[in-house]
Order: C-alpha cells, then sequence, then structure tokens
C-alpha cells in the first residue's frame, strides 16, 4: 500500500468523501449482483485519507467532527451501501483506542490509521443468549501475555483488515478488545456471509485459536462505560449515515428512472411520467422522509459534538437520544423509499438485471442490526421522565 494522503480539515474531507462517492456509485449495481468484493474501492479509500479523518490532532490528524463524520457515510452509503459498511467498524474502534488506549497503543495505532491501515471487526458472536453474550475468552499467561480463544459471526472488515479488534472477556469476565493482525497464526476469517443484502460486506465468521495477543495490544475497553460516555452515540451516528444514505440513494435512483425510462398511466393524461400528479405527490412524501432523515442526523452530529465538548451525564445522555431519534427515523425511510421506488417507478423497475433492489435489500438487512422499538422505549422514557438511556454501548 503506497502512504496514504493526510487530509487537513472537515471540508477537504467532505469533498474526498463526495468524489469517491461519485465513481463509487458507477459499480455498485455490478459489484452487488456478482458479489464482487470491492478490494481495489478500499485501497482507494485507505489512500485518500478518509479512514484518517478522526485521528486526534496532536497525533497528526484532521481530528474531524461528528457532524463532518455522519456526512461522509451517508455520501458513501448512498453510492454503496455494502462498501459504506466496512469502516464503520473501523471508526469505532479508533475510538475506543482514543478513549481507552494507553499513550504508547495510541502512538502506534494512530500513526498505522495515518499510513492507510484498516480495522475490521470480531464483535458479535451467534448462538449465545443475546448480543452482550460475549464467550471469548482473553487469557492471560505467565509471561504477561494473552491468548484469545473464540467464534465471531458478522465480522464486517474483517476480511479486509490490516488490523482485527476483538471484544473478549478476560478471567474476571470484564470487556476487552485485543487488536490482532490479521495473519496472526490461530486466525481465520471465512468469507461466508450470504445476506441478501450488504452482499459486499463479507460479514464472515473469525476462527480464533489460540491467538497470541502480546500485552500492548490489549485496551480495557469495560472501563469505555464507567461514566459519560459517546462510544454507543458514535456508533449508532454512523449506523443512522448508513441508513439515511440509503434512503438517499434509493429517492434519487427512482427519480432518475421516472424521468427516464417510466411511462405514464394511460388514465393519467399526461405525456411523460414524472408530469403525473399522482407520482408528483408521492415523489413529495417520499423527499420528506429522506429531508427529515438528514436533518435529524445532521442534529444528531452536532449533538455529539457539543457533548465532546463538554462531556458530562446529561450532555452524553442528550447525544444518544439524538441520535437514537435519527436511528429510528432512517431506518423508517430507507425501508420506505427503497420500496418505494418499485412503486413509482413501474414494473420493469423490477428487473433483476437494472439491480434497483439492492437499495431494499441493503435497507432491509442493515436496519435489522439492532431493534429500532427499543430506541423509541428509551425515547420516551428519556422525554417523559428524563430517564438517561443507559451505558451498554448500542445507543
Amino acid at each position: 500500500m503506497s502512504a496514504a494522503t493526510v487530509i487537513v480539515d472537515d471540508a477537504e474531507a467532505l469533498a474526498v468523501a463526495a468524489e469517491l462517492a461519485a465513481d463509487f456509485r458507477k459499480g455498485a449495481a455490478e459489484r452487488d449482483a456478482r458479489r464482487q468484493l470491492p478490494h481495489a474501492e478500499l485501497e482507494r479509500l485507505s489512500a485518500s485519507g478518509l479512514l484518517a479523518v478522526t485521528v486526534p490532532a496532536e497525533f497528526g490528524g484532521p481530528d474531524v467532527g461528528a457532524e463532518t463524520l455522519a456526512e461522509i457515510f451517508r455520501l458513501l452509503a448512498a453510492a454503496d451501501a455494502s462498501l459504506a459498511q466496512i469502516p464503520q467498524s473501523h471508526f469505532v474502534y479508533v475510538n475506543v483506542l482514543r478513549r481507552q488506549g494507553s499513550p504508547q497503543q495510541q502512538e502506534f495505532f494512530f500513526g498505522e490509521v495515518l499510513r492507510g491501515k484498516r480495522f475490521g471487526n470480531a464483535q458479535s458472536e451467534a448462538g449465545t443468549r443475546h448480543v452482550q453474550d460475549i464467550r471469548t475468552r482473553l487469557a492471560r499467561r505467565p509471561d504477561g501475555s494473552y491468548v484469545l480463544d473464540g467464534v465471531k459471526h458478522y465480522a464486517t472488515g474483517a476480511l479486509f483488515a490490516d488490523w482485527i479488534p476483538v471484544l473478549a472477556r478476560a478471567e474476571d469476565d470484564t470487556l476487552h478488545v485485543a487488536c490482532v493482525p490479521r495473519d496472526a497464526p490461530g486466525l481465520t476469517v471465512v468469507d461466508d456471509w450470504d445476506g441478501m443484502g450488504q452482499r459486499t460486506t463479507a460479514s464472515g465468521t473469525v476462527r480464533l485459536e489460540s491467538v497470541p495477543v502480546p500485552a500492548e495490544r490489549v485496551v480495557p475497553h469495560h472501563l469505555t462505560f464507567q461514566g459519560p460516555q459517546l462510544h454507543g452515540a458514535v456508533a449508532q451516528l454512523l449506523h443512522a449515515a448508513i441508513d439515511t444514505g440509503i434512503a438517499s440513494g434509493a429517492l434519487a435512483e427512482a427519480v432518475e428512472f421516472v424521468r427516464t425510462k417510466s411511462r405514464p398511466w394511460f388514465e393519467s393524461g399526461f405525456e411523460t411520467a414524472a408530469e403525473d400528479p399522482l407520482l408528483i405527490q408521492r415523489f413529495g412524501e417520499l423527499a420528506v422522509r429522506v429531508r427529515a432523515a438528514e436533518a435529524l442526523l445532521t442534529e444528531a452530529g452536532r449533538s455529539v459534538d457539543a457533548a465532546r465538548t463538554d462531556l458530562t451525564d446529561d450532555s452524553a445522555a442528550e447525544a444518544s437520544i439524538a441520535v437514537a431519534t435519527a436511528k429510528v427515523t432512517a431506518a423508517e425511510a430507507a425501508v420506505e423509499v427503497g420500496s418505494a421506488l418499485f412503486e413509482v417507478s413501474g414494473t420493469r423497475s423490477a428487473l433483476d438485471s437494472l439491480g434497483l433492489h439492492r437499495h431494499w435489500r441493503d435497507a432491509r438487512t442493515h436496519t435489522l442490526h439492532d431493534p429500532t422499538r427499543w430506541k423509541v422505549q428509551h425515547i420516551g422514557r428519556y422525554v417523559l421522565n428524563g430517564t438517561r438511556p443507559p451505558r451498554h454501548g448500542l445507543l
């Protein structure tokens, strides 16, 4: 990998993201149809410097705001939701290092990120009681180093990663993150993801069999949740941005299709489908949904930025609720617009060869990540009773 560009500020980050998104959009449908993994596109993403935009300034990064980071993800997801999903965990674990990494860990790993290195993830497990029932074990050796054993699923980004952060429990049952190189002995990444949507994320299985881990590669993640934190808010903000991007990308494709390919319904009396007042009404409704999602995403990003400036229990709670609100709205918009694309475009839009169904499949798959019904519960408790949301990393 050649040296990565170092982006200097938010404006440059957004300009680079917009340029890459325009290029990534061109091949998105074909990559999805063929399940062609985006190795070349990820190399471009690394080389562009976008993966280092949250590196703190004291370590040489631009340290862009959460509002900017969310817009970067929205732009990428509007072009290719699979591609946008891959670096989500990368930024989550850069944030973990920012909060809990030692100065030596920060200097090393932030340097890696500035050189274009990518984090994947090995976090979720299947077949356990619930999503936070983590059974992968991090056992300490007599010399102070560790060894990892376990099996991870939905490991988005691991196949493309230079470093794989592994969520595991130590002997005292506390959560830690062990940062393991992709080629570590005993670590196997299995490309067995067969989801109907986000087909090219390669969110497969990671097997860990007595994987050696030096002590300096282990971060005490359990400390993240002792006190006010933005770990969950940042992670969920990026998910909200992906859903918002899916919605805006689907709407843009519907507009283009109706303008250039759809035939008017014979009863309308118009020469083009775009003149049909019933279609105009529906496009107006869909545009309202998308613009609401975009506005709430911006507001949520600003709330996270404000909380980071003055982090308290109250500011962290407000940021989490703002992000949850954006996530609920974005998830609904992505699924609705992805489906309505066919409603407004007509029979021809359902042709498999066109690949327009990828928007709905991506939306339906990604919005299963965590249930919005629980976010609505926490929003309601906060609004009605002033109950702060829990610190479990998913809000």
